[in-house]
């Protein structure tokens, strides 16, 4: 893809960021007995490493054709979608580079931030099925925990980029460097679950409650509640305000999702003050955490 819109052949070297992917599955195979780690997957680091310069590229490319976007086609209705299935399929028998100029004509025709934002969505739904398919490293049920929270936090993603690079405009470039920074930052979610999986099940019976030291008793919670401030909602928030404040971008949902981020931060901050007075408290009494 990125070769076909930049048509530059050199961009075939980014399919050497493949190799690494390959090798990682001889060692999953041969080493690993076909397991996945338990608090970090490789495959989904690796397969992200792959694909995101990729986006990159690509996103920096609309930020400096936003200009001369005047005239395209969109891709929603399904009107548009059965007039580019109806020429697909009318080009009949033709040579590969024939097939590559007329994939290069259509997507040519459609608006960039569409099919951009398609390929945003085609990634996401990969990362989410692709961690369904591969091998287990963790139990059926900490593995449906952390599907489940795949699904949240990729319609967070796309929802950050979508809205705030569409707000960008063809002068802004070091905006489209940071908004994309903070979404790759934010990516990294997707191959660690040390805030889904359980690494200390049961605390009874390994020693009093006041020995045991608050990162370990309550690992889970504070790591969800550091993904959120510094690796999620955090930088969501310092984008959309940087939006409002210093570059003078202001809309309704751009304004709501920033008071969104802020409520989930004063939540999860209130929720860590809750869980340090939980543990003071029953390592103070030296016995079952009191209810509160």
């Amino acid at each position: 893809m990125v070769k076909l819109i930049e048509r530059d052949p050199y961009y075939w070297l980014l399919t050497i960021l493949l190799l690494p992917l390959v090798v990682e599955m001889i060692i999953t195979l041969k080493i690993q007995k076909g397991q996945d780690f338990k608090w970090f997957s490789p495959p989904i680091f690796l397969f992200l490493i792959s694909i995101i310069p990729s986006i990159w590229i690509l996103e920096l490319h609309q930020q400096q054709e936003k200009a001369s976007d005047h005239e395209c086609e969109t891709l929603d209705s399904w009107e548009n979608l059965r007039e580019m299935i109806t020429l697909n399929e009318s080009l009949g028998n033709i040579t590969y580079q024939g097939y590559l100029n007329n994939l290069n004509q259509e997507i040519s025709t459609v608006c960039s931030d569409n099919w951009i934002l398609a390929l945003h969505q085609i990634l996401l739904l990969l990362l989410i099925v692709g961690k369904w398919l591969l091998p287990l490293g963790v139990t059926r049920e900490e593995l449906s925990q952390i599907l489940l929270i795949f699904v949240g936090t990729a319609a967070d993603i796309l929802e950050f980029t979508s809205e705030t690079l569409s707000d960008l405009k063809e002068n802004s470039p070091q905006l489209a460097y940071i908004v994309l920074a903070v979404w790759t930052w934010s990516m990294l979610q997707f191959p660690l679950h040390v805030a889904e999986v359980n690494s200390n099940p049961d605390n009874e019976g390994e020693k009093e409650a006041g020995e045991v030291s608050l990162l370990t008793k309550y690992s889970k919670d504070i790591w969800s509640i550091v993904e959120a401030l510094f690796i999620q909602d955090g930088p969501f928030l310092v984008v959309r305000l940087a939006l409002m404040i210093y570059f003078k971008f202001y809309h309704q949902m751009l304004v709501f999702f920033a008071v969104k981020n802020f409520l989930v931060i004063i939540l999860n901050l209130y929720r860590l003050v809750g869980i340090c007075q939980e543990w003071r408290s029953s390592a103070g009494q030296g016995s079952a955490v009191p209810c509160v």
